[in-house]
């Protein structure tokens, strides 16, 4: 079969076992380097895109696909409603007001976000997939005056059960108006996610239109479900025909502060693992180096026969390549198989941890979700791969300015 004799010799020059020690131990360490950086970097990746898609489900407990704002919502949003239902790409739609208020409890204040829902059609709007949630909404709509708590919410506040709240909406505060004060029953304690969430209390649509009165921040909007949720906004203007006199703002621009955070971390972080994956590179060219120094007579050879400058660079290049691939193919599979099973693995530590030391309480992230992307390892694995190639070429442009002359004279 036919085989190229610059991959041949490479291939020969990094596989079979070397006599120098101090040659092979370096090998192993710029291999060791690169798959260690790819394994890190995989895991890394795989940790924060579990925990952005964790704090996604979250924040859709409470935050819509899409919120549609504008006159024709605040004239008539039944009409917009069914406007948006005729696009099978929309799957539910409801109207909501939501303001800044004041919420008092046996002598306890605190500052929540009143939201006022339609509760028949609100429980088909968010991804909140606790049948509590649909229970206590169907509650909300049979009881004059009723209120749900976010549990957080109650916490602070020290409600645990069922009692009379007083509220007051911020516009009549502020004014000093308060007998705009309205009494209000706690109905139940609703889980609306731990991002930005935790001061949401949801009422009747009525009564909140009642206690905004006059308040032009707390105007009508509509909220919308969507069949894919990284495409809501596109979804939604298609919906409305991309009416330019209706506001349209899709879930992560409403948490853009959040979410653009965990992607710079992301970010960062990739670029400070992949430093690993270059100090792998730099022992490359460390062990290329030498191993030039070592070959220089089976160079000159080569020359002699016929060798051009290329074939030399070529062979180092395949040389230093191969620990890059082997290192990066190695790294690549242990970290998939680390970040698949990460989770697993510190609860089985933590239990043979508790279990070796008397009375011992050790708890790790045990509820650590890890979400691996094949883009992204595809993606680290080629960087590793490129940053390998890029170390080799100067030991190899080394290599193919060697003068057989000068080499073979002491021969």
């Amino acid at each position: 079969m036919f085989k190229p004799l610059s991959l041949f010799v490479g291939l020969r020059y990094s596989l079979t076992r070397k006599r120098n020690l101090i040659l092979s131990f370096v090998s192993l360490i710029s291999m060791l380097g690169i798959c260690l950086g790819v394994l890190i970097l995989i895991v890394a990746l795989a940790v924060i895109n579990g925990s952005i898609s964790t704090l996604r489900v979250e924040a859709l407990k409470s935050v819509p696909h899409v919120t549609v704002s504008g006159a024709l919502v605040t004239e008539d949003w039944a009409a917009q409603r069914l406007r948006a239902l005729r696009n099978d790409a929309v799957l539910a739609a409801a109207p909501y007001v939501e303001g800044e208020a004041l919420l008092r409890y046996q002598g306890v204040d605190g500052f929540i976000r009143l939201r006022g829902v339609d509760a028949a059609l609100e429980a088909d709007v968010v991804s909140n997939a606790n049948p509590r949630y649909r229970e206590l909404l169907e509650l909300l709509a049979t009881t004059d005056n009723g209120i749900i708590l976010g549990t957080q919410l109650a916490g602070s506040l020290g409600i645990y059960t069922s009692g009379e709240v007083s509220v007051t909406a911020l516009r009549s505060l502020l004014s000093r108006s308060l007998s705009a004060a309205r009494g209000f029953t706690v109905v139940g304690f609703a889980d609306f996610g731990f991002y930005g969430n935790d001061l949401i209390a949801l009422v009747n649509l009525e009564q909140a239109q009642e206690l905004f009165v006059g308040d032009n921040g707390a105007m009508l909007q509509l909220r919308l479900k969507v069949v894919d949720e990284f495409a809501a906004a596109e979804i939604a203007a298609a919906a409305f025909d991309n009416d330019r006199t209706l506001s349209i703002q899709p879930w992560n621009v409403a948490q853009a502060n959040l979410f653009n955070a965990l992607n710079m971390e992301k970010i960062l972080t990739g670029f400070m693992l992949m430093m690993i994956v270059v100090i792998g590179a730099v022992n490359i060219v460390s062990t290329l180096v030498m191993a030039v120094s070592d070959k220089s007579a089976d160079i000159a050879i080569l020359r002699t026969m016929g060798a051009s400058k290329q074939m030399i660079m070529q062979i180092f290049i395949v040389q230093g390549l191969v620990a890059g691939v082997i290192g990066t193919i190695v790294g690549a599979t242990l970290g998939v198989l680390l970040a698949y099973t990460v989770t697993d693995l510190s609860l089985l530590l933590e239990t043979l941890i508790n279990s070796i030391f008397t009375d011992a309480n050790i708890y790790f992230i045990s509820h650590l979700r890890t979400s691996v992307d094949p883009g992204e390892v595809m993606l680290v694995c080629a960087v590793a791969l490129v940053i390998s190639f890029i170390a080799t070429l100067y030991p190899a442009y080394r290599a193919s300015k060697i003068q057989p002359a000068e080499v073979l004279r002491y021969e």
